[in-house]
C-alpha cells in the first residue's frame, strides 16, 4: 500500500520570546517588525510585571505603525501565572478574527516579562483544546544577556522558588546571546560553555543589539513536546504553579508634571553606581521640561542607555490594547519603571518626585546660580578669558539637544555673545577688576 501522504500543519505557527529582565527583547521585536523583507502579519503579545506598560513605547514608531492594531499588552502579573488565562483569552479572540476573515495572521510572537518562566507560557498550546486546534507553538526563543547572564543562574532563591533565568536557558529551543559586543571572546566561550550544561542541545547565535535576522527567531519547527516532557515529566501538569521571588519587585511611577532634566540625570547616575547591582531593570518615557520629544531609556544593572527619539503628538493616540480594557489615548506623561532585588519603595519615590519641576525646585535652581543678570564675569571662550556681562540664565540654542539648557549666556565687552555651559569656575568665573590706586 502506498504511504499516507501527511497533511501540512496550517495553523498559525507562535514564537514564544523569553529571556531574564535587561536582555533584550524588546529591541528583537523592533527588528522583526521592521523587516520587512519577511512580508509576514505578525501579531504580537506583550507582558509586563508590573502595572504600568512601558515597552509599546519602546517600540519603534515604524514597527507599530506596521502591525497596527495587532499588538496586546497584558500588564500588572506575570504571563507564566497570574494573567495566563488572559493569554488564551486573547488567543481565541485573534482565531474568531482570522475565522470571520477580518484578520490575516501568519504567526503570533509573545513577548514575555523577564520574570517569567516559560513552560506555562509553553502549556498553554497543549491544555487548552480551542487554543491548540488553532495555534501550534512554534519554539521558545531566549535572549540571554552576555554581561549579566552568569550573576543571574547563580542567584540564590528561596527554597521552593524557581529561578528564572536557569529556566528559560533549560526551555529554549534557541538562544539568542546578546550584548557580545560588552564581552571578551573568552567570556563568550565560557558564557556557552555554561548555557550548553543547561540545556546540551540548544543552538546558539550570537549577536549584538538583538540583530539577528527573522529567520533565527520565527517559523523554526522547533518545539518538541516529547523532549520537553522528558525533560520535565509535569509540563502538562497544570496544577503546578510557579512561584516567583518574593524579594523582587516592580515599582511603576506615572507623572503629568514635567521632569527637570539635571536632576533625573542626577538621580539616575546615583542609582546606577550605588544601586546598580539589585536593579534587574529600570526602562521608562520621560516627559522633560521644555522639551517637546520623548525622552526614552532603558538600564540593565549598571548599564544604561538612553536617548530623545520623538516629538510627542498632540493628543497622541497610539494603536495599542491594554487587556482587557478598550483602546485608549497616550496623553504626555511620564512612566518610569523600576525591577529589582529588595527595592526600598518609598525611597525610590521619593527620590523621583524631587525631580519633577514645580516652582519651588525652578526657584531652587535659580537661587543656586553664582552670577544675577546684569554681573560682570570672565568666560573661558576658543580666544582665552574674556570678561563680559551675563545677560540670560537657562539659555538654550535652536541646535542645543533636545531638552538642554546652560546656566549663562554673555555678553562679551567689545561685542559678541557667548553661553558658559557650566555653571563652574572652570568655564565662568567673578570678574577680576584691578585694584584702583590712590
Amino acid at each position: 500500500m502506498p504511504e499516507e501522504v501527511s497533511k501540512p500543519d496550517t495553523r498559525v505557527p507562535v514564537t514564544v520570546l523569553t529571556g531574564y529582565l535587561g536582555s533584550g527583547k524588546t529591541t528583537l521585536v523592533n527588528h522583526i517588525l521592521t523587516d520587512k523583507s519577511h512580508g509576514k502579519k505578525i501579531a504580537i503579545i506583550e507582558n509586563e510585571f508590573g502595572d504600568v506598560g512601558i515597552d509599546d513605547a519602546l517600540m519603534a514608531k515604524n514597527a507599530k505603525a506596521q502591525i497596527e492594531e495587532e499588538i496586546v499588552e497584558m500588564m500588572n502579573g506575570c504571563i507564566c501565572c497570574t494573567v495566563r488565562q488572559d493569554l488564551v483569552v486573547v488567543l481565541k479572540k485573534f482565531a474568531d478574527r482570522v475565522a470571520a476573515g477580518t484578520l490575516k495572521l501568519d504567526a503570533v510572537l509573545i513577548e514575555t516579562t523577564g520574570m517569567a518562566d516559560p513552560a506555562p507560557v509553553a502549556q498553554t498550546f497543549f491544555v487548552d483544546d480551542e487554543v491548540e486546534k488553532f495555534f501550534r507553538l512554534d519554539g521558545i526563543v531566549t535572549l540571554v544577556d552576555a554581561k549579566h547572564v552568569e550573576q543571574h543562574l547563580d542567584d540564590p532563591r528561596p527554597e521552593g522558588v524557581e529561578n528564572e533565568a536557569v529556566e528559560q536557558v533549560a526551555f529554549a529551543d534557541r538562544i539568542i546571546l546578546n550584548k557580545t559586543d560588552l564581552v571578551s571572546e573568552e567570556d563568550l566561550d565560557r558564557v556557552e560553555k555554561r548555557i550548553k550544561t543547561i540545556n546540551s542541545s540548544v543552538s546558539i547565535v550570537r549577536t549584538c543589539k538583538s540583530k539577528v535576522s527573522t529567520d533565527s527567531v520565527l517559523d523554526l519547527h522547533a518545539f518538541d513536546l516529547k523532549k520537553t516532557v522528558e525533560m520535565d515529566p509535569e509540563f502538562l501538569n497544570t496544577e503546578n504553579e510557579h512561584e516567583h521571588d518574593t524579594t523582587v519587585s516592580s515599582l511603576a511611577v506615572v507623572e503629568k508634571r514635567p521632569l527637570d532634566l539635571d536632576s533625573i540625570q542626577t538621580w539616575v547616575n546615583n542609582l546606577i553606581v550605588n544601586k546598580g547591582t539589585d536593579l534587574y531593570r529600570m526602562k521608562g518615557v520621560l516627559n522633560i521640561a521644555n522639551c517637546p520629544v520623548r525622552f526614552m531609556f532603558q538600564a540593565v544593572h549598571m548599564i544604561f542607555n538612553g536617548e530623545f527619539d520623538e516629538p510627542w503628538g498632540k493628543d497622541e493616540v497610539r494603536s495599542i490594547h491594554w487587556f482587557p480594557y478598550d483602546r485608549v489615548g497616550v496623553p504626555r506623561e511620564s512612566k518610569f519603571v523600576f525591577i529589582g532585588k529588595n527595592l526600598d519603595h518609598k525611597e525610590l519615590r521619593k527620590g523621583f518626585e524631587a525631580c519633577i519641576m514645580t516652582p519651588e525646585l525652578a526657584e531652587n535652581k535659580r537661587r543656586s546660580i553664582r552670577f544675577q543678570i546684569g554681573e560682570k564675569v570672565q568666560c573661558n571662550t576658543p580666544d582665552g578669558w574674556q570678561t563680559g556681562t551675563v545677560v540670560a540664565h537657562q539659555y538654550r540654542e535652536d541646535d542645543f539637544p533636545p531638552g538642554m539648557t546652560v546656566p549663562y549666556q554673555v555678553e562679551i565687552d567689545g561685542g559678541g555673545l557667548v553661553y558658559a555651559p557650566y555653571d563652574d569656575d572652570d568655564f565662568i568665573r567673578a570678574s577680576r577688576k584691578s585694584p584702583k590706586r590712590e
